[in-house]
């Protein structure tokens, strides 16, 4: 059946090659990123968590900075020494500092995500574009052959089926990582939001 699979790709019309090439492209970048994120984020989280344990158990401001140093994926780690690095003072405009970083991590914590809802959205309708096509070639089948027999519409049905198979097979994985680390990456936004809170004050009071 692999075997037929294949023969009837090879076989097919350039335009249903091309809706293919398409949809593979649009697969393999997904998968890239599914894993990129994976472990982007599983990282991200425990370099955050061994900062909150630094954090929590002492403000030593020093001490702090030099674990942070060390922690690049964190988005807590990063907002505490990007802003302690600024030696600012005036608590306005600590908290502009504070919204800027956050905008900043929370654009790497949300980047390539834009990608699967496109690739989710948009590969459906690609492949059925390959799916009219194969049909509108089992019709000129028939057409050709005056025939409606199985041996003339088979090859464009087939066409018109694996193209339908590889929109859906590109789609369903996109959908389903882009609803997960959406879902991932806005549970860190809000800590991360909650945590600037916390450093406004702890900078204000005079922490540096």
């Amino acid at each position: 059946m692999q075997n037929s699979a294949i023969q009837l790709i090879l076989q097919a019309g350039y335009v249903v090659k091309a809706v293919l090439l398409i949809l593979v492209f649009f697969s393999i970048v997904s998968w890239a990123i599914i894993f990129y994120k994976h472990r982007y984020l599983s990282k991200a989280g425990k370099e955050t968590d061994m900062f909150l344990r630094t954090y929590n158990a002492g403000r030593d401001v020093k001490g702090l900075l030099s674990v942070a140093k060390t922690l690049n994926l964190s988005p807590f780690a990063n907002i505490f020494k990007y802003t302690f690095t600024e030696e600012v003072r005036d608590r306005v405009e600590i908290k502009r500092l504070l919204r800027r970083y956050e905008a900043l991590e929370t654009a790497k914590l949300e980047r390539y995500l834009s990608f699967l809802a496109t690739t989710g959205s948009t590969t459906p309708f690609i492949g059925l574009f390959g799916t009219v096509w194969g049909i509108m070639n089992a019709f000129r089948g028939i057409g050709a052959a005056g025939s409606a027999s199985l041996a003339v519409v088979a090859p464009g049905i087939a066409e018109a089926l694996i193209t339908t198979a590889a929109g859906l097979a590109a789609a369903i994985p996109a959908v389903i990582a882009y609803n997960y680390y959406l879902s991932r990456a806005r549970q860190a936004i809000i800590e991360m939001e909650d945590f600037a809170e916390e450093l406004l004050d702890f900078f204000s009071q005079g922490a540096k």
